[in-house]
């Protein structure tokens, strides 16, 4: 794996997510109590042996760094390699600066590529929230023979209908890319992450850049399905990208389902997150806690429900919430009757307040807000 260059691509805001990413980049979304969305992806990488990772970021970014710093809880601050935060001010800003496909913000950071000692490179999302063997997709990567692999799931469900779907022939190949079919699809949904070699992938930035072509999937994978060998490997466990508020609900309370979240945290490839080092939580007398994910630092005296909680929250007695998802730092005051909603960063709800969302659609408190 010592062979193995990672690439985290974390340069763009979903803002179908709403309050929710207006004021932090999407992979740095909190998720699971614990986690940020980056968590899963960079874990994967460093659950893989892979000690060098550029992460390319362009807006919205400072939550972001705040949380990896300098990759030390995922043993990446080396004074060789190690996590490369890959900001974009050597690009030659167009349209307002952004990066406007993989390709061009693979162009922004050329230079870190260029000077990789790797062979090979994999390119995912930071977004992504998946427990995968990476080391098992390199070993097929290379057993193959294949030009490039992309990673593609055999779990089909609302959330992927907004994605690339991939059609195989009898041996693997990829012989046909729906780039974001208006429709579903036959084909098995593409989880964006690949792997093929630096020379290969220089030779298409340069391309792309010389050809005004912005775009990995349309751009470069499409119109080379007959050229290169493009081969796909399955994977078949958990698998989420909250593209929506009520997306974003859905998969964080899946995790109170156990077999779900035995997969996603599997003990074997570990999920790690910046450490906290924080105290345990206090449950008070007339706390009543049931089906709940509660996370070190809370101050629980009222009733939780079906609930997902981040560090730091207090829910006072007399306080009721179910079905929702606080964020570090959230305050219930006694009395508040809150259900089916989701409250951001340091979000206060003052006493006998009542906010009911539903589980199809979820309310959402913008961070630092008092309702």
């Amino acid at each position: 794996m010592n062979n193995l260059q990672g690439i985290l691509l974390a340069y763009r805001s979903n803002n179908r997510l709403g309050d929710l990413t207006r004021f932090r980049n999407t992979s740095a979304l909190p998720f699971a109590g614990h986690y940020r969305l980056i968590d899963f992806m960079l874990s994967n990488y460093v659950n893989a042996g892979i000690t060098d990772v550029g992460l390319v970021v362009h807006e919205s970014y400072q939550s972001l760094l705040d949380h990896v710093g300098t990759g030390k809880d995922w043993n990446l601050a080396r004074k060789r390699g190690g996590l490369r935060i890959l900001p974009p001010f050597g690009y030659a800003q167009r349209d307002g600066g952004e990066y406007r496909g993989t390709m061009e913000a693979l162009r922004g950071v050329r230079d870190y590529l260029d000077q990789t000692t790797k062979e090979y490179i994999i390119l995912s999302g930071g977004d992504t929230i998946v427990n995968l063997p990476v080391a098992d997709v390199f070993k097929q990567h290379k057993d193959s023979g294949a030009d490039i692999t992309m990673v593609c799931t055999s779990i089909k469900r609302g959330d992927y209908l907004d994605a690339d779907f991939a059609t195989l022939d009898e041996t693997g190949r990829v012989i046909d890319l729906a780039v974001r079919p208006i429709n579903a699809h036959e084909g098995l949904p593409s989880l964006e992450t690949y792997i093929l070699s630096k020379k290969l992938l220089m030779e298409m930035v340069d391309y792309c850049a010389a050809h005004d072509i912005y775009t990995f999937n349309r751009g470069v994978l499409a119109p080379r399905l007959k050229t290169l060998n493009i081969r796909a490997y399955v994977h078949h466990g958990y698998i989420a990208r909250p593209l929506s508020i009520s997306g974003y609900y859905r998969r964080s309370l899946e995790l109170l389902d156990p077999v779900i979240s035995a997969d996603l945290f599997n003990p074997l490839r570990p999920i790690r997150t910046r450490d906290h080092s924080i105290p345990s939580t206090y449950y008070g007398p007339t706390s009543v806690v049931s089906n709940s994910v509660i996370s070190d630092g809370c101050f629980i005296e009222g009733e939780v429900t079906d609930c997902i909680v981040s560090r730091n929250v207090t829910v006072e007695s007399g306080a009721k919430i179910t079905g929702c998802i606080l964020m570090e730092g959230t305050t219930i005051h006694a009395g508040a009757n809150v259900s089916y909603t989701i409250t951001d960063k340091s979000v206060t709800i003052s006493a006998d307040r009542v906010l009911t969302g539903h589980a199809s659609y979820p309310l959402a408190i913008a961070k630092n807000s008092t309702v």
